[in-house]
């Protein structure tokens, strides 16, 4: 594209990371690949004790390093925001999540040509030896086809019109200003809260399924239980969510029939696995959103980001 140095010009790169290893010099080399390169490339490293931030540097990566008990998945974004601000569009990508082709990052960006647009987000793959039940989990989630939501699309979406994912999204700044940022503190789904604030204040949230990376994860039984009682506490917490966009159950319940129809059809030996999950998980979610009632002590034992709550009140 003609345009792409300009807009290069205007677009920054934020990724959180903490002791990357072997994944994040991978990472690095399918970026050094990419046919636009960012102007403002900025690490947020969590202490890491191996050579994370200095690969970064050797990038051209600037990085601000912080005390690892203060990394928080909203509070830590915005303070990247804040950082970049002479950036227009800000990328933000996680550590493990690899571009798939070279040009992942423009065809991500592309979708802000509509000005309405105020965040986009694009298309993860399951990494090389993903399990079904892993891939299923990005297929679900990320279909191959591209789509743009607005604040229409909710009676017919529900809370699946705010799905967005920070392994691999960028932000309009005006937009995501427009909507305060990203929230001081919160456990999880930063990019949920935004994209539907974004959608109640008429922005239009984009997914480009052209602009893929390889990211997913072979969770145990128990670490998705941690997971979902980690989302059950965000929809705890931000309960405007679930009165505007409707509850999750229902959406899941769609995930549930989508999974044993894939594994029927993929790996029929799976079923029984899955029937283990789906009840964890669900178990972990409505656990998650009786956090209230729960003493700390418990919550840091059930929750995937334990060192959440150790600044919350005893």
């Amino acid at each position: 594209m003609n345009h792409l140095s300009t807009l290069a010009r205007n677009i920054a790169l934020v990724v959180p990371t903490l002791n990357g290893g072997e994944v994040w010099e991978r990472w690095l080399v399918a970026f050094s690949t990419q046919t636009l390169l960012p102007e403002f490339l900025l690490v947020m490293d969590s202490s890491s004790q191996d050579d994370t931030a200095a690969l970064a540097r050797a990038h051209g990566f600037e990085v601000h390093s912080i005390p690892r008990g203060d990394f928080d998945h909203g509070g830590t974004r915005q303070l990247a925001a804040e950082i970049l601000e002479e950036a227009q569009i800000i990328i933000y990508m996680t550590q493990d999540a690899i571009p798939a082709s070279p040009d992942a990052l423009e065809r991500l960006i592309t979708a802000f040509e509509d000005p309405n647009v105020g965040a986009a987000y694009g298309r993860q793959l399951p990494r090389l030896g993903a399990t079904p039940i892993e891939a299923h989990a990005r297929l679900f989630n990320y279909p191959p086809v591209s789509e743009v939501r607005t604040l229409a699309d909710i009676p017919r979406l529900g809370i699946r019109a705010a799905f967005m994912s920070d392994s691999f999204a960028a932000y309009r700044r005006a937009a995501l200003m427009d909507v305060g940022g990203f929230p001081r503190r919160v456990i999880l789904g930063e990019d949920t809260f935004v994209a539907a604030k974004m959608l109640l204040a008429g922005w239009k949230i984009a997914y480009r399924a052209d602009a893929q990376v390889y990211h997913s994860h072979a969770y145990s039984p128990w670490q998705e239980f941690k997971r979902y009682f980690d989302i059950g506490v965000f929809h705890a917490r931000e309960p405007w969510i679930r009165e505007r966009f409707g509850e999750a159950e229902g959406e899941g319940w769609r995930y549930v029939r989508s999974e044993l129809t894939y594994l029927l059809r993929e790996n029929p030996l799976l079923i029984p696995s899955s029937l283990v999950r789906l009840p964890l998980k669900y178990l972990g979610y409505r656990l998650g959103k009786l956090e209230a009632s729960l003493p700390r002590w418990l919550k840091k034992r059930l929750s995937m980001h334990a060192f959440f709550w150790d600044s919350e009140p005893r």
